[in-house]
């Protein structure tokens, strides 16, 4: 596939040839994102002004926009320097004034001579129960009324570049927008009442009302579809190309699995059970498997990994499971050598840790292939790391692993298929969005056992009361984690909002009592803290967010969270899911600072009602927005110029569909509808989609 194709060249030229635009004003767009004239076509309107005409502003309930014929009155000059130069003006029923400061006379005498017809149009206010409009947004003669448009878009401003600028660069641009073969199936933009793409963004950027400005409007829903539709492709087109990378075929008798099975002391959620056979059917498949494991905290996904790990094994091949951090990856070994003895299997350990003798002797046992399960940090990505038969890598997507990892890791196994596990539930929206290319497996059932954790709000003021509650539960032989805020930005802070939380927690409770994590200690001294915490040697441990993930303390029943509204819902759920894992009843304290706004105060109680990470994390969307929820700056997701991941979520689940459907009968995109998606492609700068046809 050639270039760029011609008919999109207008929209890929210099923002300089468009009406009003020179040098500097392209300089203040280009720094907001805004390069070619496609960009601008893509920055629709966010709202709109009523500019109709109107006989006087006479029973106008100010302040509002008005726009009226008037007769200029008498200019008043300003007294003294700063004050503001007042013209007088009278409409059909009453005066009023126009007032400008730092003007210069010449110049308003020219635009508004006394005795002459001008048309204003500009927001009413009264100051001193006097109705003015400070600096009007246009003056112009009668005859030139049709300059003002009866509704006026609104556009969002870059610093230094106007409305009216914005406004007549973009008309110009979409007098240049070519007509496009339609891409869209027809069917869908029939059944959903959608304009064609050129009619679209006319009506974008031209709109009537106030509805049109809306996320649902035709025209609007039509374009966003066509970016999400464009951005699913891609991934589509990702999907088929990992697809055709040969993988190995790895299948087993299950006898070791088996084994496991009878070794637990209760049987696999349905989930886990339709997760585990949806593994299996992707790995005995030729292709590679690339299928993302979604699961609340406290679903089960560990088992479920271990078990296609045996099927690895079984079939004559390995396994790795990777860790984010060292002290992950020893508590993945302790929860699976049990699971490994009675399954037979040779689990062994990876970490930076492993140095000199040690580690030869690892890495000699693992190109053997007598190690047959690897659990690992990213130390497994060092170059003198071989496998004899690597079949399956399992990713804990907790750090945030890279697609150059993944590439990585698959180059140590030929064709080893990939399970990556994530212990966020992402709303569907956005899972699309952000996995659209993998497969996905839920996870949506809690496994027997699971105690429910009860949740508590306590305000500041009674942190006292929280202290005599942890002193009596230590006493009765129980555990805590104390969760400090996040401070600023800055780890140093919340480095020492611990310290200081820590010395006085070991003053009220006992200094042996109480122990310490917090980002910046060297992580040989973290791992020593958790570890006297597991051993139950400290009763209680602060910390930062480092204990966010996968840390497993059956023993600890008492979350206390402090300025639990500077959390987001997501994460405060991940932390309340470290206890509940044993046998005691657990409770979670919320402790906020009042006042509490009113966004905190519902996404507290959102944790008080409810354990169901998929509801808490359709909420925190709704209450956030999505580039807040992954945080935007995590690579996965897609910046969007107009669909609006959270208003038009079901949207993207018809784009992925439809994507996936249209590949199907098109994959190399030679159609007539083909060759529209192909512009489509271009036109939305999917670099990789095209580079994927052009390949595949």
């Amino acid at each position: 596939m050639s270039g760029r194709p011609e008919v999109l060249f207008p929209l890929f030229g210099a923002l300089t040839g468009l009406d009003g635009i020179g040098p500097k004003t392209a300089g203040l767009l280009e720094g907001a994102g805004i390069a070619t004239p496609r960009d601008l076509l893509f920055t629709l309107p966010h709202s709109g002004t009523d500019r109709r005409r109107r006989e006087t502003i006479k029973g106008l309930v100010s302040p509002a926009v008005a726009t009226v014929e008037v007769v200029v009155g008498q200019h008043h000059k300003p007294r003294q320097k700063g004050r503001p130069y007042r013209v007088e003006v009278t409409d059909a029923e009453t005066s009023f004034l126009l007032v400008f400061f730092h003007a210069r006379e010449d110049w308003l005498l020219r635009q508004l001579p006394p005795g002459a017809r001008r048309l204003v149009s500009g927001k009413v206010e009264l100051f001193d129960g006097v109705a003015q409009i400070v600096h009007p947004d246009h003056v112009l003669p009668p005859e030139e009324a049709e300059a003002i448009p009866d509704y006026e878009p609104v556009y969002p401003l870059t610093q230094g570049v106007t409305q009216r600028a914005m406004a007549r660069a973009a008309a110009d641009a979409l007098d240049r927008a070519p007509d496009l073969a339609e891409w869209a199936d027809p069917t869908l933009a029939a059944r959903e009442g959608w304009p064609g793409w050129r009619a679209a963004l006319t009506a974008a950027h031209r709109p009537d009302q106030d509805q049109d400005l809306s996320p649902n409007a035709p025209a609007r829903q039509r374009l966003a579809y066509d970016e999400l539709f464009a951005h699913q492709l891609t991934l589509a087109l990702a999907r088929s190309a990992a697809r055709k990378k040969r993988g190995i075929v790895t299948r087993s008798e299950g006898r070791k699995r088996a084994k496991v099975l009878a070794g637990l002391p209760y049987a696999p959620t349905g989930a886990q059970v339709r997760a585990v056979a949806e593994i299996d059917a992707d790995m005995v498949q030729p292709e590679r498997m690339n299928r993302l494991l979604q699961g609340d905290v406290g679903s089960g996904k560990t088992l479920v990994a271990f078990l296609a790990l045996l099927t690895a094994v079984e079939s004559g091949g390995q396994g790795v499971m990777m860790a984010p951090t060292e002290i992950l990856a020893r508590q993945h070994l302790e929860s699976l050598r049990p699971l490994a003895e009675s399954a037979e299997v040779v689990l062994e350990i990876l970490t930076g840790r492993d140095k000199g003798r040690e580690r030869e002797a690892k890495l000699a046992a693992l190109a053997r292939g007598d190690i047959q399960i690897l659990v690992g940090t990213h130390a497994v990505f060092q170059k003198d790391v071989e496998f004899r038969d690597l079949r399956l890598a399992v990713v804990d997507e907790q750090h945030r692993f890279g697609v150059a990892q993944r590439m990585e890791l698959g180059a140590k196994g030929e064709a080893a298929d990939v399970l990556v596990m994530t212990a966020t539930p992402i709303p569907r929206s956005l899972s699309l969005a952000q996995y659209g290319h993998m497969d996905v497996s839920v996870l949506d059932e809690k496994p027997p056992g699971r105690k429910p954790v009860t949740t508590a709000l306590v305000s500041s003021g009674r942190i006292d009361e929280v202290i005599d509650h942890l002193r009596k539960a230590i006493a009765e032989g129980r555990q805590a984690y104390w969760v400090c805020p996040l401070v600023e930005e800055s780890e140093v802070s919340d480095m020492t909002a611990a310290e200081d939380r820590f010395r006085r927690l070991r003053a009220a409770l006992g200094d042996a009592e109480v122990g310490l994590v917090h980002g910046q200690l060297p992580p040989a001294a973290k791992d020593a803290a958790m570890a006297r915490f597991v051993a139950g040697e400290t009763k209680v441990l602060v910390a930062t967010t480092v204990i966010e993930v996968g840390v497993n303390v059956p023993n600890a029943t008492i979350m206390v969270i402090e300025r639990a509204e500077s959390f987001g819902l997501a994460q405060l759920h991940q932390l309340r899911g470290r206890v509940g894992r044993g046998e005691g009843a657990s409770t979670c304290l919320l402790i906020y600072q009042t006042p509490l706004s009113e966004t905190g105060r519902r996404r507290l109680e959102i944790l008080r009602e409810t354990e169901d990470g998929f509801r808490i994390a359709e909420e925190d969307l709704a209450m956030r927005g999505a580039g807040d929820l992954i945080g935007t700056a995590q690579a996965g997701l897609p910046r969007f110029r107009i669909a609006d991941l959270e208003r038009q979520a079901a949207l993207m689940a018809k784009a992925q569909a439809d994507a996936r459907l249209f590949l199907e009968s098109d994959p190399t995109l030679e159609s007539e509808r083909g060759a529209a998606v192909r512009v489509l492609l271009w036109l939305m700068e999917q670099d990789k989609a095209i580079r994927l046809i052009s390949v595949g």
